[in-house]
């Protein structure tokens, strides 16, 4: 992408996925914003624009892409369609209750290099802590990747854990200040 193209899709996410008011986001913050995931990821051509995006982001040497259930799964299907390369999807709240009961859906093998896709990091909890699921199950995390990073400590945390975290846009460089 050019900078001229990356600065229109950061205006165009603006527009469609960022909302002004009082909010409680994931980590319990408060907000003046909040950015609507599904915004981001219900509307083809903007999802695609994004992955284009993405796409730049992924290390050489990844076996699959994971994303987090729910928010996360439209970008790493997305992702997953346009690199060729497998996708599972983690479960952070709880596995599921039936069926298979899994936490991480999809075939993962113990030893598969992944990139996470997250839409917006905050604290980065929710991602750390699918990190901890795909580790357990025996996989290595190559690269945390998100469409935002709202620069409230996720870069730090994931720095803490060592492991390499991009964003394509952080709140400042949208113009969103609290």
């Amino acid at each position: 992408m050019t900078p001229e193209d990356t600065e229109q899709l950061g205006r165009d996410i603006v527009a469609a996925a960022v909302l002004q008011g009082d909010f409680t986001l994931r980590s319990g913050q408060k907000s003046s914003y909040y950015i609507d995931k599904y915004r981001l990821t219900t509307e083809p051509v903007l999802l695609a624009r994004i992955t284009d995006a993405l796409v730049e982001l992924v290390p050489d040497g990844v076996d699959r892409i994971a994303g987090t259930a729910l928010g996360a799964v439209p970008l790493a299907t997305s992702l997953s369609l346009r690199t060729g390369l497998p996708a599972v999807f983690v479960r952070v709240d709880a596995a599921k209750d039936h069926g298979t009961s899994r936490s991480i859906e999809g075939v993962l093998e113990s030893g598969d290099a992944l990139v996470l896709v997250e839409d917006v990091v905050t604290t980065g909890g929710a991602s750390l802590a699918a990190v901890e699921i795909l580790q357990g199950a025996g996989a290595t995390i190559a690269a945390v990747l998100a469409v935002v990073d709202r620069e409230q400590g996720g870069t730090e945390r994931f720095a803490g854990a060592q492991l390499p975290f991009h964003a394509l846009f952080t709140s400042s460089n949208l113009g969103l200040e609290e």
